[in-house]
C-alpha cells in the first residue's frame, strides 16, 4: 500500500495579488511549507478575507486594482497588527519607505526568488509568535520615552504613540540592552528573524529607524547610530 505523505497546515497566509500566474505559484510553493493560503485579486476582497478569516500573514501586493497595497495598509494598520510582506515591482526606494511608514513589516521587490520569499514569510512568523502572546514584563524606559510590554503601548513624555509591530520590537530590544549598542545583524535576528547566511538589504533597518525616530520626536535622537556597528540607545535621564 502507498502512503501519501499528509503535511499539517499551521498558520495562515493571505495573497493579495492581481497576477493570477504568481497567485499560482506563491500558493504552491507557500503550501508545500505546511502553510494554509487563502488569496485574494483585489485589495478590496483581500479587506474582506482578513476580517473574516483572521490570517496570520498577508503577502500584498503594492498595485492592485479597486485597492491598491498602499490604501489597504492605511486600513488594516487601523484594525490589526498582522504582519504583512509587501511585494512591489518599483525599485524607487521612496515606494519601500512609504510601505514601511504606512506599516508593512517587510517587502520583496519583483521580480524576486521564491525561496527569498518563503524565508521572510517564515521570519516574519517567528516574530510575530512573541508579540501575540507577550506575557508580563518591565516597563521600559530611557528619557521621555515609556514602553510597556505587557500593554504593548508605547508614550513620549507623556504623549502615547502609535508604532507598527517591528518598531515596537526595535525600541523594546534597544531600551533592554540598556545603552549596549546592538549590530545590524543581531537586530537582523532578533527583530525580523533573519540569519546571517540570508542576504539581506539592512537598509530595511535604516528605514525603520528613520520613521522611528520622526515618531518619538524630541526624544527620537535618543536612538543613536553606532558607525559600522548598529544602533544603541543614549542615556536621555
Amino acid at each position: 500500500m502507498k502512503w501519501n505523505h499528509v503535511v499539517v497546515a499551521r498558520e495562515k497566509l493571505l495573497v493579495v495579488e492581481d497576477d493570477k500566474n504568481l497567485v499560482k505559484l506563491l500558493k504552491y510553493n507557500l503550501e508545500k511549507e505546511g502553510w494554509r493560503v487563502l488569496t485574494a485579486a483585489d485589495g478590496e476582497a483581500g479587506l474582506s478575507a482578513l476580517r473574516k478569516e483572521r490570517p496570520d500573514l498577508v503577502v500584498l501586493d503594492a498595485m492592485m486594482p479597486k485597492l491598491d497595497g498602499f490604501e489597504f495598509l492605511k486600513v488594516v494598520r487601523r484594525e490589526s497588527r498582522v504582519p504583512v510582506l509587501m511585494l512591489t515591482a518599483r525599485k524607487e526606494e521612496m515606494d519601500r519607505v512609504l510601505g514601511l511608514e504606512l506599516g508593512a513589516d517587510d517587502y520583496v521587490t519583483k521580480p524576486f526568488g521564491v525561496r527569498e520569499l518563503v524565508a521572510r514569510v517564515k521570519a516574519l512568523l517567528r516574530r510575530a509568535a512573541p508579540a501575540a502572546d507577550s506575557g508580563p514584563g518591565s516597563v521600559l524606559r530611557a528619557g521621555g520615552i515609556v514602553l510597556d510590554p505587557e500593554r504593548y503601548e508605547v508614550s513620549v513624555r507623556g504623549k502615547p504613540v502609535a508604532l507598527t509591530t517591528k518598531e515596537f520590537e526595535f525600541l523594546k530590544l534597544l531600551l533592554s540592552a540598556s545603552g549596549r549598542a546592538l549590530s545590524r545583524d543581531v537586530l537582523l535576528e532578533k527583530v525580523w528573524g533573519y540569519d546571517r547566511s540570508m542576504e539581506i538589504d539592512t537598509r530595511t533597518i535604516d528605514q525603520h529607524v528613520a520613521r522611528l525616530r520622526e515618531k518619538l520626536g524630541l526624544e527620537g535622537p535618543l536612538i543613536a547610530t553606532v558607525k559600522n556597528v548598529g544602533y544603541r540607545i543614549k542615556d536621555g535621564a
